[in-house]
């Protein structure tokens, strides 16, 4: 059963008078065990939900919603089962001590690859488990494979694990839709190795629907693991001259690039970005796949729409791999808007100056390095930067003191040019006020 957190007003669970510490036994005779249950029934039009109340009272409730529409239920969250691997490149290994707690789990869990597209790598997966996705149809899955040779596969992982490829073929006899990445390690996994685990993966095709490649992330706080290489500019041409090679005989026998480097290679290589529709339906994204080009073609529209406005000076914040990018963009839309939106890159002292990514700059370093600079009538924030659905940094640091200790308002928007816009015309239509120390 599933206990209910919480109703949102004005919804279907509000209007059948449900509450929470109610417990949902089942909806249309399907019972509830997990989030992945609800989701599931929650694909239907019609439904029948059995509900225990706290008073133990058993009720039968029957509804008729839009195909896909939530009940408006907040309902308990299973935690995530744990990750036994010993990564060489585990990027919680690379924390420092006295983070948040949430910070160091390493979850790997099939139900939050299916529910948010986490990447999981297969190695605790029970037969109870493969039998549960198979059965209902748990698909897309999000799969980190690094290497199909299997003993590369477990030196990577550092651990002993399953053979991957057979995990797969079970997978895809289903009819599970797989979506595949390899964290690319220069002198590991490169080379003969990228191009064979490109193979192996390709011959699923098309149930395996497409593979990212993407550069392992290296912080300062590597002491006491394996050494590793970072990934180099040769290295980055080295890999997309691979990539592209494979991308046009895959074009040719299936009318799909199907492999896709991230973002970082074309940036570390200095070559140009591919255009916005060789990243077809941008089914990497979330990996750094496509962004700049999505990025590029957002922006061409908001130019196109964008009208003046009053306002001064705006800053934005970003990271420093997406710096000389944001700017070509804010010089753009400075022109065309009247407002002058200037950008900061924020290096992150916190991890390393290898680690570029806007998503990983903390509060502190934020803080540290705008203090003393002319921000003009607003900052805008990255919602990337912060905790999902908190305003919380990596380091615990909240919005609350970064409007203080800058003495100006602050609007997180989305990442990406229509945000941008949104954040300035909020300033523009409601200026907020500064809050004194």
């Amino acid at each position: 059963m599933l206990r209910v957190e919480s109703v949102e007003p004005n919804s279907y669970a509000a209007e059948l008078g449900l509450l929470a510490g109610d417990r949902l036994l089942s909806i249309n005779s399907h019972e509830m065990t997990d989030l992945v249950d609800y989701h599931l029934c929650m694909g239907a039009k019609q439904l029948l939900l059995t509900v225990l109340r706290e008073n133990d009272d058993l009720w039968e409730l029957a509804l008729e919603k839009d195909q896909h529409e939530d009940l408006g239920i907040n309902i308990e969250h299973p935690q995530p089962r744990q990750c036994g691997n010993q990564c060489l490149f585990c990027f919680v290994h690379q924390l420092p001590k006295g983070m948040r707690k949430t910070l160091y789990i390493k979850d790997e869990d099939y139900r939050f690859s299916y529910l948010y597209g986490s990447y999981i790598t297969l190695t605790n997966i029970s037969e109870v488990d493969l039998q549960r996705i198979i059965r209902d149809k748990l698909s897309p899955l999000y799969i980190s494979v690094h290497a199909t040779d299997h003993l590369l596969r477990e030196r990577l992982l550092g651990t002993e694990v399953p053979e991957i490829l057979p995990l797969l073929q079970q997978l895809v006899n289903a009819g599970i839709e797989l979506h595949c990445q390899v964290v690319f390690c220069p002198g590991i996994n490169d080379g003969t190795a990228l191009e064979q685990t490109i193979e192996d993966l390709a011959s699923f095709y098309p149930q395996v629907a497409s593979v990212a490649i993407v550069p392992v992330g290296l912080t300062r706080y590597r002491s006491n693991l394996p050494r590793l290489e970072k990934v180099t500019s040769k290295d980055a041409v080295s890999c997309l001259q691979l990539i592209h090679r494979y991308q046009d005989v895959f074009s040719l026998q299936h009318g799909t690039r199907f492999v896709f480097a991230a973002d970082e290679f074309y940036l570390l290589a200095e070559k140009q970005i591919p255009p916005y529709a060789a990243y077809e339906e941008f089914p990497q994204i979330e990996n750094g796949v496509g962004l700049i080009a999505q990025f590029r073609h957002q922006a061409a529209e908001v130019l196109q729409d964008v009208e003046e406005l009053d306002l001064d000076k705006i800053t934005l914040i970003t990271g420093c791999l997406f710096r000389d990018e944001l700017i070509k963009y804010a010089e753009q839309f400075s022109a065309k808007v009247g407002v002058e939106l200037q950008v900061v890159a924020i290096g992150n002292d916190f991890f390393g100056p290898d680690i570029t990514v806007t998503g990983l700059i903390t509060g502190n370093d934020l803080l540290q390095q705008l203090q003393g600079l002319s921000l003009g009538d607003g900052l805008l924030i990255p919602d990337i930067m912060l905790k999902d659905g908190r305003q919380l940094f990596l380091d615990d640091v909240n919005i609350e003191k970064i409007k203080k200790s800058l003495q100006v308002p602050v609007v997180v928007v989305e990442n990406s040019p229509w945000g941008i816009l949104d954040g300035v015309e909020s300033i523009v239509d409601n200026p907020v006020e500064i809050i004194q120390l």
